[in-house]
C-alpha cells in the first residue's frame, strides 16, 4: 500500500483522531521498507554527488510522503500528530537530506494554514502540501537571535511591503518557491509590529548566496539572504501586523521542535543498529565484541537512552495535539534532552567501531557527520534551555 491510496474510502480514522491502527501499522511497514531499501540508494548518490536531485524530492512526493501529517481534506494522510511522529522516527534512519526535505515539508504548512485566509490556502497551503511548491522557513539572521530582536524591516507603502535586511542559514533557501519570512514594521520593537511574508523566491532586490557546504546533511542546501526594499504584496501577509512571531514560533517552532527531537531518536536508533550488528560480527581474541563486558555496557546505556528520549518526545507531541499549554516548554525539554543523548550514542556507537568506524566507507560515519546538525537545528540548546526557565518562571508567577 502507498500513502496515495490513503483516501478517505480507504482509510478509515480512529476515535483518537489519526489513521486506524490498522491502516497506520501498513503505511510504517511501508516506510520501513522505503529507508531500508530505496533511500539507503539514495544516500549513496547524495553522498557520491553532494547534491540532492529533484528527482528525490519527486518520488517522495509521488509516493505522498511529503503530505503526511496534512489533514485528509487538505489532501493529505489525516495522521495525528503523534503517529507522524512515529513515522519521523524512521525517516530519520535515513540520509540526513531524506530526513530534511520530510521533516520542513510536513511542517511548514501548518505555520502558514493557522494564519492564512481562504485566497492564501489557495496559494500557498494546498500547494505546499501537494509538493507543488518549495518554502522555506526563514527566520535566523547574522547579526540577531531568532526571536523579538530580528532586524530585517519592511516599510509599506500603499499594497506593498518593501522588505530590507538579511537571513542565514536558510534551508532550502536556494531552491525554494517562497521563503516564509518573519520581519518587523520599521521603528517596532518586541513581538508588536512583526509580520509573517510569503515572499517570492524571483522577488527584485534580493540577492542569494549558495552557502551548503556542510559537516553533514550533504546535499541540503542552505542559503544567506540580503533583501534590498524586496517588494512583497501586503496580499502575501499571514495573519495581522503583529503575528509575525506567532506564526514563526508557534505555527512552527513547537511542533517542528518536537519533530527534531524525534529524528534525534531515529539517528541514535540507527546508530545502534550499526553498533550492536558490528560488534556481533567483530571478533578479537576469537570472541566477538558483544561477549566483552565495556561494549555490552555502552549497548546497554543506548539502549535507555534512547527509550528515556522517545517517551519524553512522544509526550511532548501528546500534549502539543491537545493544546496542552505546557507544550512549549516540553518540546523544548524534548529537543535538548535529545540532542545530548544522540551525541553520547553516536559517540558510543563510533567508539565501538574502532578505527574503522572514522572512515566515509563505513555507514557509522555519516551518521556521526549528519548527528552534528541537530544541535542548532530549531534553536540551540542555549535556546531551549532558556524557553524551559522562562516558562517555569511564568508557571510560578
Amino acid at each position: 500500500m502507498t500513502v496515495t491510496d490513503l483516501s478517505p474510502i480507504a482509510v478509515s480514522t480512529s476515535k483518537a483522531g489519526g489513521v486506524d491502527p490498522s491502516d497506520f501499522a501498513r503505511l510504517r511497514a511501508e516506510i520501513t521498507a522505503f529507508v531500508d531499501g530505496p533511500a539507503e540508494r539514495w544516500a549513496e548518490r547524495i553522498e557520491q554527488t553532494g547534491v540532492v536531485p529533484e528527482e528525490l524530492w519527486a518520488e517522495l512526493r509521488s509516493l505522498g510522503y511529503l503530505s503526511l501529517a496534512a489533514p485528509r481534506e487538505y489532501g493529505g494522510a489525516g495522521l495525528s500528530f503523534p503517529q507522524w511522529m512515529e513515522l519521523m522516527e524512521i525517516f530519520s534512519r535515513s540520509h540526513g537530506s531524506l530526513r530534511m526535505i520530510v521533516h520542513v515539508v510536513n511542517g511548514t504548512w501548518r505555520a502558514m494554514d493557522a494564519f492564512a485566509d481562504d485566497e492564501q490556502r489557495r496559494r500557498f497551503v494546498l500547494p505546499s502540501i501537494a509538493g507543488e511548491i518549495k518554502t522555506a522557513f526563514t527566520l535566523t539572521e547574522p547579526d540577531a537571535g531568532s526571536g523579538a530582536d530580528i532586524r530585517s524591516t519592511v516599510v509599506r507603502e500603499g499594497d506593498t511591503y518593501y522588505l530590507s535586511g538579511r537571513k542565514h542559514l536558510i534551508t532550502f533557501g536556494v531552491r525554494c518557491d517562497y521563503w516564509l519570512l518573519a520581519a518587523r514594521v520599521e521603528g517596532t520593537t518586541g513581538h508588536e509590529g512583526t509580520v509573517a511574508l510569503m515572499v517570492p523566491r524571483n522577488a527584485p532586490g534580493v540577492t542569494v548566496v549558495d552557502t551548503s557546504d556542510t559537516m553533514g546533511v550533504t546535499g541540503t542546501d542552505h542559503a544567506h539572504l540580503t533583501f534590498d526594499r524586496t517588494p512583497v504584496p501586503v496580499a502575501n501577509r499571514l495573519g495581522r501586523e503583529g503575528d509575525g512571531l506567532a506564526v514563526a514560533l508557534g505555527g512552527f517552532l513547537t511542533p517542528s521542535r518536537i519533530s527534531v527531537a524525534m529524528s534525534c531518536v531515529g539517528l541514535a536508533r540507527r546508530a545502534q543498529e550499526l553498533a550492536f550488528s558490528y560488534a556481533r560480527q567483530r571478533e578479537t581474541f576469537g570472541k566477538p565484541l558483544t561477549s566483552r563486558q565495556a561494549i555490552q555496557f555502552m549497548l546497554a546505556e543506548n539502549e535507555a537512552d534512547i527509550e528515556a528520549v522517545k517517551q519524553l518526545v512522544m509526550h511532548a507531541a501528546r500534549s502539543w495535539e491537545g493544546g496542552d499549554p505546557t507544550a512549549s516548554k516540553l518540546s523544548s525539554m524534548a529537543k535538548m534532552t535529545a540532542v545530548d543523548m544522540l551525541g553520547r550514542v553516536t559517540d558510543k556507537a563510533l567508539q565501538i567501531h574502532g578505527g574503522l568506524g572514522y572512515w566515509k566507507t563505513s555507514a557509522i560515519e555519516r551518521v556521526y557527520r549528519d548527528a552534528r546538525a541537530q544541535r542548532f537545528e530549531e534553536g540551540t540548546n542555549e535556546i531551549q534551555k532558556a524557553v524551559v526557565f522562562r516558562e517555569m518562571m511564568e508557571a510560578n508567577r
